[in-house]
């Protein structure tokens, strides 16, 4: 497969890590099929364009320029909720991504942002063959050939995009399609069922931690009665305190720290149990049937965790300004003593989500390309 790909996506320090962080697993399975993918970003503060650089792509910075929130509503009747985020106003955005991609006519545009809807995709139509859209809130129009949405369920997941794509837009939508790296379906595969007891924990809840989530988890296990549990923990490049975790690491029996891993997978694969916030590691740790704690640490998240719990698949402690200590610890407690409900959810788990959902995503872009 012979196909020109480019992503216009971002990270920093407000947007987090998630967007650029799926589109690189999804970038990884295209070059897989011999797929040519570039990027094309803004380097916000938080910035991720040397990682993509090291995992071998090519990666275009945008030039830098912050637009406040109200200045673009006052030169637009109506922008996406999360405009600001661009760092300019849409069409500023749109004609450098067109000046970046060229005279080139790219086979797919890959779009990974909140902040860019149907304006901006029709303003770009001379430089694709085909646009693909990758959301989760579902809060504004689009024009586009596919729109995947991992974490769209069921009958409410369909109704997010009604009357907000074109009629021809074909929809990608729940985790049968979520994008996890090429090592997760191989892995689980091979992993045994597991047996519902805790003995090793997974501390994770993204790229960066605004909220310091990870220390208030941290603090949560220096207590006697999780003294026997081990610990691992893992932070990434825009995490805003990590000289705090180093520190309650040192204090926590049992405890390591990890930094910028390039996959989780290992990780999961030896933890009994995760403590975590929402986002696409809730599709990893469910490939790998790992149970978790979860706290939602952004309003994409919140909806999706909802569900989840309303299943048995989470045990769920709400919004992040909610999360204290007390709280993470009465959860803990639960789940240690139930390891025959640990077990169910464990297989519920495994069975909803397979790990092929990248290979999906793929063969549906293209299919799509040649129609």
């Amino acid at each position: 497969m012979l196909m020109n790909i480019i992503f216009r996506t971002d990270a920093s320090l407000d947007i987090g890590t998630g967007h650029v962080m799926r589109c690189l697993t999804l970038a990884q399975a295209l070059r897989a099929q011999g797929a040519s993918c570039r990027f094309i970003c803004r380097p916000h503060e938080g910035n991720l364009l040397e990682l993509i650089r090291k995992r071998g792509f090519e990666a275009q910075a945008l030039a830098t320029q912050v637009v406040m929130q109200e200045k673009l509503t006052e030169k637009y009747e109506s922008v996406p909720a999360h405009a600001a985020s661009l760092g300019v106003d849409w069409k500023t955005d749109a004609e450098q991504t067109k000046n970046l991609i060229g005279d080139v006519v790219v086979d797919w545009l890959i779009v990974d942002h909140y902040a860019i809807d149907k304006n901006w995709q029709l303003l770009l139509e001379n430089c694709y063959h085909k646009l693909m859209v990758i959301d989760d809130l579902g809060d504004r129009d689009h024009q586009a050939d596919i729109l995947l949405d991992q974490n769209a369920q069921g009958k409410s997941g369909e109704a997010r995009y009604k009357g907000r794509t074109n009629a021809e837009c074909n929809l990608l939508l729940g985790p049968h399609y979520a994008l996890l790296g090429l090592d997760y379906p191989l892995l689980a595969n091979a992993l045994p069922e597991r047996n519902g007891e805790i003995s090793r924990v997974l501390i994770f809840v993204g790229g960066s931690d605004p909220f310091h989530l990870t220390e208030r988890y941290l603090t949560a296990l220096n207590a006697p009665e999780f003294r026997h549990l081990y610990v691992d923990v893992v932070i990434g490049s825009n995490h805003s305190a990590p000289e705090a975790v180093s520190d309650l690491v040192s204090r926590v029996e049992h405890a390591r720290v990890y930094y910028e891993l390039p996959s989780l997978s290992a990780l999961i694969i030896r933890a009994d149990l995760m403590l975590g916030a929402g986002g696409a590691t809730n599709w990893e740790r469910m490939c790998l049937g790992l149970n978790s704690v979860i706290v939602s640490v952004a309003i994409n998240q919140h909806g999706i965790n909802q569900e989840l719990e309303k299943k048995g698949l989470i045990y769920f402690l709400g919004k992040v300004e909610h999360a204290n200590i007390n709280l993470i610890r009465a959860g803990l407690k639960q789940i240690l003593v139930n390891p025959s409900g640990n077990r169910v959810s464990s297989k519920r788990m495994r069975e909803l989500v397979d790990g092929n959902g990248c290979r999906r995503v793929v063969q549906a872009l293209i299919d799509q390309r040649n129609i």
